[in-house]
């Protein structure tokens, strides 16, 4: 199964639209893909859900994150970098039996001009720590506002062409 984690807590992001068009490409090609939204996470999770201690809230999560073979992470550039509630949600995840060994793809996102590309650099170093195999190909969408529709698809030729090919990768990977 596929998880493809919509990296932020923020109410109407264009990480979660971007998520949901990443599960429509997925599932046009047969594959079951998920949504895991980082907004759906318990609100207390951070003094639930660490050092070992599992909420019921969390815990569906944490079976969800166990089944998964491959995760495609979409992330919103936050202060030059990935949101903090990533980085809390992993280390909420047990270790290393969540991540270790498993795939990953890395998409980044901003409304300014560069893609997140300092915060997919920076995240991909987590992956490694956790052992998770990501796919060479990283995307990089800059100025997301202008780059989906009305409908919440992309439509800018040349961004769909790259993620057209990311997700043949992932697919193979």
């Amino acid at each position: 199964m596929i998880t493809i984690v919509a990296s932020t807590n923020r109410p109407g992001s264009s990480t979660l639209k971007l998520a949901k068009y990443y599960q429509k490409l997925l599932l046009n090609k047969g594959l079951e893909a998920k949504v895991l939204s980082l907004m759906d996470l318990p609100p207390n999770f951070i003094q639930t859900d660490m050092f070992g201690s599992r909420s019921s809230g969390f815990e569906p999560i944490q079976q969800l994150i166990n089944a998964t073979k491959k995760f495609l992470f979409i992330i919103p550039e936050y202060n030059g970098s990935f949101p903090g509630v990533l980085k809390a949600f992993v280390d909420a995840c047990t270790f290393p039996d969540s991540f270790y060994d498993k795939k990953a793809a890395l998409v980044g996102l901003s409304s300014g001009t560069y893609g997140n590309i300092r915060g997919i650099d920076h995240f991909a170093g987590v992956c490694s720590y956790l052992h998770m195999h990501v796919l060479p190909l990283r995307i990089h969408i800059p100025l997301i506002r202008k780059e989906m529709n009305a409908e919440d698809n992309l439509f800018e030729v040349k961004t769909m062409k790259f993620v057209d090919e990311q997700v043949e990768k992932f697919v193979k990977f």
